[in-house]
């Protein structure tokens, strides 16, 4: 049996003992009463966020297309596709820089033969200087090339790290928001408003440790800023803050393995990154957070939910 096959068979036996915890899962809950409302529940939010996202591809395609013909570029929408053709029109101008009328001189070399021997030599080292001029403005058009490349879109991109929820208040202006100061490793804690109100008791957010992601663009928040992102287990009747492993200390990374890269240094909100990674977090059977199946973990050990399972993170 070759090392393929073998591997093939160990993943079998894991998928297989996956299916048979997810089953023996999801009758429990049905015994319960709770999947179908919980489930019904979270898939009709998925769907309208889904149509909301395809209503905004939608409008920046539109605007992509209107800003390339404002520009002078020619969109020929193809049949039965859904993008355009854009086609630039051809500068002619680094082209043309060549033929710049060389050979107009050179009817006078009869009539003066001795004066033309004296030009030749300037007359052949212009051309030299065009063709330098030339192959910089081409190196200079490749280089965009490279800058163009799409950058990546998964789990590496976001700074996620161990915080430190060391006082909590309610918001001066929401009844449903929480203002707390979140240490995060960083010397100063940060100021962070969540709105976990109606499902976490205040005296349950003092010195409470917790997952946060530190790379969001700031935002305000009902006239108060906020720096971070508490990351939670999350249903629409149900929230729970994610738990660090035991002995992290505020400012540990979260990692992800098979994920591997240097994260943002603040999310661009128009590009909706963190948008387009969050529908792959997922708590599994066992209460381990996970991106794409994969746990997420702190010097080794997972993060988890304290009781939920099954549902998504945010």
């Amino acid at each position: 049996m070759s090392k393929n096959e073998m591997l093939r068979n160990i993943n079998a036996k894991r998928i297989d003992q996956l299916i048979c915890q997810l089953t023996a899962h999801v009758q429990k809950l049905q015994q319960r009463k709770t999947l179908v409302r919980d489930t019904t529940a979270y898939k009709a939010q998925l769907i309208a966020e889904h149509k909301q996202l395809q209503i905004d591809v939608a409008v920046l395609k539109q605007r992509l297309a209107d800003a390339e013909v404002m520009n002078g570029k020619k969109v020929y929408p193809l049949p039965n596709a859904t993008k355009p053709v854009v086609i630039s029109e051809a500068k002619p101008e680094p082209k043309a820089q060549p033929e710049v009328k060389q050979p107009e001189p050179k009817p006078q070399q009869p009539s003066n033969n001795q004066n033309n021997k004296g030009q030749q030599q300037p007359k052949k080292q212009q051309p030299k200087k065009k063709d330098a001029n030339n192959n910089k403005n081409a190196s200079a058009a490749k280089a965009p090339a490279k800058g163009n490349e799409p950058a990546k879109v998964d789990v590496s991109r976001l700074d996620m790290r161990v915080g430190l929820i060391r006082s909590a208040k309610l918001h001066p202006d929401a009844d449903g928001l929480y203002l707390e100061e979140v240490e995060c490793g960083e010397g100063q804690p940060r100021q962070v408003i969540s709105g976990l109100v109606r499902h976490i008791p205040i005296e349950e957010m003092q010195m409470r440790p917790c997952v946060l992601l530190c790379n969001l663009k700031p935002a305000k928040m009902r006239g108060v800023m906020s720096h971070a992102m508490v990351m939670c287990a999350s249903t629409p009747e149900k929230v729970e803050i994610l738990v660090p492993p035991p002995g992290s200390k505020p400012g540990d990374k979260v990692t992800v393995e098979g994920f591997v890269g240097d994260p943002d240094q603040q999310l661009n909100p128009k590009k909706k990154v963190f948008e387009a990674i969050q529908p792959d977090f997922l708590v599994s059977p066992e209460g381990y957070a996970l991106y794409k199946g994969v746990p997420w973990k702190i010097n080794g050990e997972h993060v988890t939910a304290p009781s939920m399972r099954g549902c998504g993170i945010k």
